[in-house]
């Protein structure tokens, strides 16, 4: 993907072929070329004769150098990479150390839980992974997952959200009942003992028609919730702050000084809800999450702790619409 192209588009203004080439020092044919790899990466490129191409409200690109001096840890933001969490792990087997964080304008392969995609269009939400090593091992990690939800949550509600924000066991960020991000957490290293999480964060902030067709979950962004754009810049700053404090905390304390935080954004408290692994489905009324993070469900009048992993949970009537998305 070309920097200089997307710099000299970011103004939202109109530029012609010839100018562009003239500055890129290439012809208009490549111009176009370029142009068309920027569509295909979910960039929103309008054309009109007479007056040459540019970026409907331009271009918020996230500025590298206010992340790393807001930050505890090494940040680096990428133009476009597979995913932040394959990017983190490749970097991890290699040989780096954590903590670091890795940012993205653009994912073409971004990836949400049990092997799903996850919309990435260029320079229009935050896509963020941060390597962390823990001085225990994956057992203890237990929880992890709805610890950063809560981080997320209370960021999106200091960025102007406010109490509309709820928590979905065990990795969704919900706005009025539809998704706004998610969690992905991936380990490395020696898992029974100290070992490397790979914290992946998605959060979308304004999506198109063209980036949001295959979507199959209802879904929003915080331009929609927000009614105004996202400052992309400031907001990752905020969750990269809090998120540093919640890891580092997180070896000493676990889950449980955290439950009555994810209980206060609880989006499906007392409701009927099913839970589908890949062995079974349950059905019971969701009474919160124990101090290790396990969903309790009442079933049959029994509360039952049910632990994470590969499992979705919705409510009984959203039960038969088909697969989670992201």
């Amino acid at each position: 993907m070309d920097t200089q192209l997307i710099t000299l588009l970011s103004d939202g203004d109109f530029h012609s072929g010839e100018a562009l080439g003239a500055k890129l020092g290439i012809s208009r044919a490549a111009v176009w070329k370029r142009m068309e790899s920027l569509v295909v990466a979910g960039v929103e490129i309008e054309r009109v004769r007479g007056k040459g191409y540019r970026v409907p409200g331009g271009l918020q690109l996230l500025n590298e150098k206010k992340l790393a001096a807001s930050a505890a840890l090494p940040v680096e933001v990428l133009l476009t990479t597979g995913s932040t969490n394959a990017e983190a792990l490749t970097r991890l087997q290699a040989g780096k150390s954590a903590p670091f964080a890795l940012l993205a304008e653009h994912q073409s392969a971004g990836r949400g839980r049990r092997g799903r995609s996850w919309s990435s269009p260029f320079a229009s939400s935050v896509y963020l992974s941060v390597a962390w090593r823990f001085a225990v091992g994956a057992p203890r990690l237990e929880g992890l997952s709805l610890v950063v939800g809560v981080v997320i949550a209370e960021a999106l509600a200091a960025a102007g959200l406010g109490d509309r924000v709820t928590l979905k066991w065990p990795n969704d960020i919900l706005i009025g009942g539809r998704k706004i991000g998610g969690v992905l957490i991936e380990l490395s290293g020696n898992l029974e003992d100290a070992c490397t999480a790979v914290v992946g964060i998605g959060v979308n902030g304004r999506l198109s028609e063209v980036s949001s067709a295959a979507i199959d979950q209802p879904w929003t962004d915080f331009y929609q919730a927000a009614g105004q754009s996202m400052d992309r810049t400031a907001f990752a700053a905020d969750l990269l702050q809090r998120l540093v404090v919640a890891l580092s905390d997180f070896s000493a304390t676990g889950f449980g000084a955290w439950r009555e935080r994810w209980l206060a954004f609880d989006a499906l408290a007392g409701q009927r809800v099913t839970l589908s692994t890949v062995a079974s489905n349950t059905v019971g009324i969701a009474e919160g999450v124990d101090h290790s993070g396990a969903l309790l469900l009442r079933v049959n009048g029994e509360l039952q702790p049910f632990h994470g992993g590969e499992a979705s949970l919705r409510p009984v009537a959203d039960s038969a619409t088909g697969g989670e998305r992201r």
